[in-house]
């Protein structure tokens, strides 16, 4: 019987484990399961989400800020604030907005067993569909981290799993000029722009900084030639 090479053996260990890693902690990594990572097509288009909420303060402004721009977005909602304050989630459906999951809790997904994620998302799901009575097409898993079962899961629940283009780290609530500066100066055409319209972890923190930005950007964004767009069913 002839044995790998030690070298052979420790080198697939590491491909492996490598590619593992990237599957899960990479927020568009094919590696367990395809991602929409960015809108099809060439033009200058670009798409707005926003994840964690609905939030009582953060949301309502947002929701007025997209109006008076005539700009759609998409709300990837909490099922456990869902649950607060249905009234944001029935008012952005009611607008036009797309309507995500994000799950009921906000627990990295990573390591969960497969029925520990399927309850996640089926707790998201049903909040939605209670608030406003729209069944979400689009999942998005908190902080991008999935597992080999995690996309499947979602696909299973007629959700589209989706990652991000561009995030600015504005849930670290780095000033309004900052979060607006970061996004028009890396967006590209075609990207999908990660912003937060709540916390994961506190239902009322405050995401007032990405509520004031929120207009800012898109004006900006205009002036540069760019327009606003859904993602793909």
């Amino acid at each position: 019987m002839i044995l790998p090479l030690p070298g052979v053996a420790v080198g697939a260990a590491a491909i492996t484990c490598g590619a593992a890693a990237h599957g899960a902690f990479h927020r568009n990594s094919a590696v367990f399961g395809r991602v929409l990572t960015c809108l099809p097509g060439t033009d200058n288009e670009v798409a707005i989400t926003f994840d964690d909420g609905p939030n009582p303060y953060a949301t309502p402004a947002i929701l007025d800020a997209l109006d008076d721009a005539g700009v759609r977005a998409t709300f990837f909602f909490l099922g456990r604030h869902v649950e607060r304050w249905p009234e944001l989630v029935r008012r952005a459906a009611a607008e036009g907005h797309q309507i995500g999951n994000h799950g009921y809790y906000h627990r990295k997904l990573h390591f969960r067993s497969a029925s520990y994620v399927r309850d996640d998302l089926e707790r998201g799901k049903r909040a939605i569909e209670q608030a406003a009575g729209v069944s979400p097409r689009f999942f998005r898993a908190p902080h991008g981290f999935r597992s080999p079962w995690v996309t499947a899961i979602a696909r299973s629940l007629g959700q589209r799993t989706v990652g991000w283009s561009l995030g600015v780290w504005d849930s670290d609530r780095p000033g309004v000029q900052a979060i607006v500066d970061r996004t028009v100066s890396k967006i590209q055409p075609g990207n999908i722009l990660l912003l937060h319209d709540g916390d994961g972890y506190d239902p009322v923190g405050d995401r007032t900084q990405t509520a004031k930005a929120v207009p800012r950007i898109i004006d900006a964004l205009r002036l540069r030639g760019y327009a606003f767009g859904s993602l793909p069913g």
